[in-house]
């Protein structure tokens, strides 16, 4: 299954402190944040990448170019787009396409600048490529499969930043105050599978979520796989730390390609302090 990997944000968290870098790019524990999420899936047995990019898109056909990937025939759609083959020592290799969508292209409209690409094929997986996880990638394959009539299912994860919902009545008086941690509230974790129908649903200047899904929900052809094991989006500087901090500690979890080491995740789990969703590992609800 082709894999669509969002590359071209500015990363505006993230800039200022980590200077002439795309977000993608940002090291985490030796490797490039986007190398992280690509062997998770490659790991799962999908190595067939197109990456749309945008802010910082030389950048990062330069690192693919100095991994020494072989560079491949392209598809010629109009857009600039350049194919490498990339040696992987658990998979072989993977099969990697540069797309240029546009600087400030939004979401929806860089998965509508692809669509060559994965046709034909019936399903795809996507993803915001700012995001570690250990999610079991079939649970939510098999989510939309389980039912076909609809379109396209998220992974649903608990939030990893603590902060407060306010609750007020007409005069402004608190009524009540409770920790996002307490409370049964979820967000987009940034993992897709859709099948290619998707298209269908986003029209001219579309983001992804706003109008698509919108579409999708009035359907009721969306699906949320809730996840409450490790994920973590890497946002911001503190992001990156806490990340290489939990790596440098033994197994990181998302590492899914390594041997399990169950004593080191639940070392991981123990750690004070750690966010929720940061150091979770039950299994998928």
């Amino acid at each position: 299954m082709k894999v669509v990997l969002f590359c071209g944000g500015y990363g505006t968290r993230m800039r200022g402190q980590i200077p002439n870098k795309p977000k993608p790019l940002v090291d985490v524990g030796g490797h490039a944040l986007m190398w992280h999420v690509m062997r998770y899936y490659a790991h799962h047995g999908h190595t067939d990448f197109i990456l749309c990019l945008g802010y910082g898109a030389d950048a990062i056909t330069e690192y693919f170019q100095e991994q020494g990937a072989e560079v491949l025939p392209t598809i010629s759609t109009g857009r600039r787009a350049q194919s490498f083959l990339l040696p992987d020592d658990e998979n072989g290799h993977w099969n990697v396409t540069l797309v240029d969508t546009g600087i400030d292209t939004s979401i929806g409209q860089r998965l509508k600048a692809i669509e060559t690409y994965v046709d034909p094929d019936e399903m795809f997986l996507a993803n915001y490529a700012d995001g570690l996880t250990d999610l079991p990638l079939q649970d939510i394959i098999d989510c939309l499969v389980r039912k076909p009539a609809s379109v396209g299912a998220l992974v649903a994860v608990k939030p990893t930043h603590s902060f407060h919902y306010i609750r007020h009545d007409s005069d402004g008086t608190v009524t009540g105050v409770e920790s996002s941690t307490d409370i049964d509230v979820r967000i987009n974790g940034g993992y897709f599978v859709f099948r290619r129908e998707i298209f269908d649903y986003i029209g001219e200047g579309d983001d992804l979520v706003e109008q698509p899904f919108h579409r999708l929900i009035g359907e009721q052809r969306l699906l949320a796989h809730a996840y409450d094991g490790f994920w973590r989006a890497c946002d911001t500087l503190k992001d990156v730390h806490l990340l290489e901090e939990v790596q440098r500690k033994g197994k990181a979890p998302w590492e899914v390609w390594r041997e399990a080491d169950p004593d080191s995740l639940h070392e991981h789990a123990a750690t004070a302090g750690a966010p929720r969703g940061l150091a979770g590992v039950s299994p998928a609800a």
